[in-house]
């Protein structure tokens, strides 16, 4: 079982994420700032990591920007509310950018092509 890690300063975003990607058979961990997600990836290791931008703390890029810096072959999804961060070239790293939805089939799709790629 792929473990995806979900890391957004909104509690009701993780609880929907969780339990929409658990229905796709993936183990979800979930993070509410870059702090913590930075704990959860070094404890947990995660097939892939789902991120918004905005966050107290550490914003996603840097948040991002660190992962990779360590972690190299995890691919990252920028899930977010803001267009406008799709132009700011640090944001380039990330594997997709995902402008945030009620109808999860984009965010879902992406997931199956990113994991897919490393099986």
């Amino acid at each position: 079982m792929k473990t995806i890690l979900v890391v957004d300063d909104n509690k009701n975003h993780l609880l929907l994420y969780k339990q929409e990607l658990s229905l796709e058979r993936y183990s979800i961990i979930t993070a509410k700032d870059g702090c913590e997600a930075l704990k959860k990836v070094k404890d947990h290791a995660p097939d892939l990591v789902i991120l918004d931008i905005i966050m107290s703390k550490m914003d996603g890029i840097e948040l991002m920007g660190r992962i990779l810096s360590k972690h190299k072959k995890i691919p990252v999804i920028i899930n977010t509310a803001y267009i406008g961060y799709m132009d700011n070239f640090r944001s380039w790293a990330a594997d997709a950018y995902i402008i945030k939805s009620s109808d999860l089939n984009e965010l879902k799709n992406k997931i199956k092509e990113l994991l897919g790629k490393i099986e």
